[in-house]
């Protein structure tokens, strides 16, 4: 069980990092860098990303990490997880929040944004900029925060993790010449 939950803890943070550096990335290039550009390419650009970014590689960690992270805190209930549980728990709700900032605010804009149409043929195409860019930015913005927080909080699992495991509690025992036990790690 040991090694499940250890493996269950590396997949689950690899995946929140996964997230919090694309959201991150959107926040500190794709949108300045957009923001730079016309109406027009703005729009085009992000109808064209949200299609895009709809795929295994997008969907399994973003996902994922929600089922396993409450995988993570179930195994870490016991008392051999303990260490690692406030942060587990911390990680979970804080990669909730920006789950629920994504699907109630980004996502809706992002249809929002496709059911305008195709740029060449939006009469108010600066009007449908303005309604998307800026809340979209914004709020992007606050889930990258969110899943940095949440995969700070998982690094900080692991570290209460491997320094539970090597205090003794998964040490092996070498029987000395006498017969006594010796704790090894």
């Amino acid at each position: 069980m040991k090694h499940l939950q250890t493996g269950v803890l590396l997949a689950v943070t690899l995946s929140t990092g996964l997230m919090a550096g694309l959201f991150a990335a959107f926040s500190y290039a794709v949108m300045p860098g957009l923001a730079r550009s016309s109406d027009h390419t703005l729009v085009e650009a992000m109808q064209s990303i949200n299609k895009a970014i709809i795929n295994p590689a997008f969907m399994l960690p973003f996902m994922g990490s929600l089922p396993l992270l409450g995988l993570a805190v179930f195994l870490s209930w016991r008392e051999e997880g303990r260490p690692a549980l406030p942060w587990l728990i911390a990680a979970l709700a804080l990669y909730l929040a920006a789950f629920v900032v994504t699907s109630a605010i980004n996502v809706p804009l992002n249809d929002q944004l496709a059911n305008a149409g195709d740029p060449d043929h939006i009469r108010h195409l600066a009007e449908t900029r303005a309604d998307f860019e800026n809340k979209w930015a914004t709020w992007n913005t606050v889930r990258a925060v969110l899943h940095i927080a949440a995969f700070a909080a998982l690094l900080w699992a692991l570290v209460a993790h491997g320094a539970h495991r090597t205090n003794g509690s998964d040490a092996t025992e070498r029987p000395t010449p006498k017969g006594s036990p010796v704790r090894l790690g």
